[in-house]
């Protein structure tokens, strides 16, 4: 009897594997149900099983590599909305200014906008619930206006010279999440398109704002994936094969249970031609090091910044039956050339793993380039022009611009941290919207004549004070001018949108500045190209 009861349990267990991948199960796996039977039955307390099955599945994808992980149902959502490239909610971007909702951009065509909600509208109360004055926090807020697609959410809003409270009704929708920060048109014959991440809608972004430059005279490119993190594989060589001639291999993965996979560039693409430069830095990982790694290997562009992050693992969603997942490393991805871009790492030393960029500014890397060492044995040659180039790693630019550290004070980093830099620009605009606009119609009028006025430094050390942060006078200085682009670029993009940000920005931003030098000089341009730039700046040679 006990046999056939066994026999039909291990039937069972078969069954059930077999529909969850074709799995079978294992010594290893029928130790640790066990394991877990012998807990729920004799453990001298009560235990919650989910959460020690899901303690076992973290530690040990923990111990495999730094990219392997587990997701509960929330972390699954919170994952796939940035990629996925939208979310369900009401159409707004906000800020919570001294606890209180202000609408800093309504997006168009979504439902906010449909019913008249309007930038710098304060949101006191959501369904009769009041969130201002309440120390609400952020992640409580979005909860309470997001919700699933067709259902309503009544808000009432404070609006500038209008004493009574404004009642809306919202009917939520699909609201696009863009992956394009900013496009625009440096000079009559550069563009400039800022990348955020890569996600399921990016190709169709980046084709859209493409084209509009080509149709204003765009004949050069500057990409700017700096602190561009990653996303989807397929959205990395779409985009790259805007770049590329048709069949050339952008990529390729492989690893212990995944035969090799390459995919190759096409015919399709509107940038075949031109000169191209794209920016990086050390939060550029993934997707990002795909499409750098790609252009520096075929010699197809110039690529600008710093080295970045490091990561060539590639993970495999695996969603399991009550709604969590596993991403699993299951290949790494190599670089034309054969280059793995994955920096080193310990088996279940997650710390270190994260203490590395930190660890890089430490040894000099972020400042001097001649503080950045790869062995011989790394060491390849690009395809066209056969210069060196370096794997194991991230991708080192082919132009290298040091950190910026004179304008870096305790000063400026308090007024960020603390949100008044935000807070002032924020009021700003809440205050003189009509006005701004009227004398400042469009962004480069804004740009070449608008100015900091006293009155806004006299409110912005008010405010630092007020908040505890210690006012140094030379220490302001020393930021100041990095301090009033970045107020200003805040209260462009309040006034205009994203793309306006990054226009001014720009101005202060040592890796663009260097780029645009470089990608309207042809001669210096094709001599980073041929790896003869200067040794110093240029350690890929």
């Amino acid at each position: 009897m006990n046999k056939k009861i066994i026999a039909l349990l291990f039937t069972l267990f078969l069954i059930s594997t077999e529909g969850f991948g074709q799995l079978r199960p294992s010594l290893d796996g029928l130790k640790l149900e066990r394991t877990l039977q012998l807990i729920k039955n004799l453990y001298v307390d009560d235990v919650d099983s989910e959460k020690l099955t899901e303690t076992a599945i973290r530690a040990m994808l923990s111990d495999l590599d730094p990219h392997s992980s587990y997701l509960d149902k929330e972390e699954v959502k919170a994952m796939n909305e940035p990629l996925q490239g939208d979310f369900e909610g009401i159409g707004i971007s906000f800020n919570m200014l001294t606890d209180t909702l202000y609408v800093m951009e309504v997006i168009s065509g979504g439902p906010s906008q449909k019913v008249g909600i309007l930038p710098g509208d304060k949101i006191l109360y959501v369904n009769d619930t009041l969130i201002a004055g309440v120390k609400m926090n952020t992640n409580d807020v979005i909860k309470k206006l997001r919700g699933p697609k067709g259902t309503e959410v009544k808000v009432k809003v404070l609006r500038r010279n209008t004493p009574q409270l404004l009642e809306f009704r919202i009917v939520r929708d699909k609201i696009p999440i863009y992956s394009i920060d900013a496009s625009y048109m440096v000079d009559d014959h550069t563009g400039y398109i800022r990348l955020s991440r890569f996600a399921a809608t990016s190709t169709d972004e980046f084709r859209k704002a493409e084209n509009a430059l080509l149709a204003a005279g765009m004949t050069n490119l500057i990409l700017d994936l700096t602190g561009n993190g990653g996303g989807i594989l397929q959205t990395a060589t779409d985009i790259t094969d805007e770049f590329l001639e048709k069949g050339k291999l952008i990529v390729y993965t492989e690893g212990k249970n995944q035969p090799r996979y390459s995919i190759n560039s096409t015919d399709k693409g509107n940038f075949k031609k031109g000169n191209l430069v794209v920016l990086v830095d050390e939060g550029s990982a993934s997707a990002s090091e795909i499409l750098s790694g790609a252009v520096q290997d075929w010699d197809r562009g110039v690529i600008v910044g710093r080295r970045t992050f490091g990561k060539g693992l590639v993970q495999r969603q695996l969603p399991l039956p009550d709604g969590t997942m596993i991403r699993l490393t299951v290949a790494r991805y190599y670089t034309p050339t054969g280059r793995s871009i994955q920096k080193p790492y310990e088996n279940g030393d997650l710390d270190s793993y994260n203490m590395d960029v930190l660890n890089r500014y430490n040894r000099g890397e972020l400042i001097h380039a001649d503080s950045i060492h790869f062995p011989d044995s790394l060491k390849y040659k690009t395809l066209v022009n056969k210069r060196t180039v370096y794997g194991g790693g991230g991708i080192m630019p082919d132009y290298f611009v040091p950190i910026d550290t004179t304008t870096l004070t305790n000063l400026h980093r308090d007024l960020i941290a603390k949100g008044v830099v935000n807070r002032i620009s924020i009021s700003e605009v809440d205050k003189n919207r009509n006005a701004l606009l009227a004398n400042y119609p469009d962004v480069e009028i804004f740009k070449k004549k608008y100015e900091i006025t006293p009155e806004m430094v006299d409110n912005l050390k008010q405010m630092a004070l007020s908040d505890s942060i210690k006012w140094d006078d030379e220490q302001f200085e020393r930021s100041r001018d990095f301090l009033f682009t970045q107020l200003k670029a805040l209260i462009a993009r309040d006034l205009y949108n994203s793309s306006a940000y990054f226009r001014i920005m720009n101005d202060e931003n040592e890796i663009f500045k260097e780029a645009f030098r470089i990608i309207n000089n042809e001669k210096r341009y094709n001599s980073l190209l041929k790896g003869l730039g200067d040794k110093v700046s240029n350690p890929n040679s």
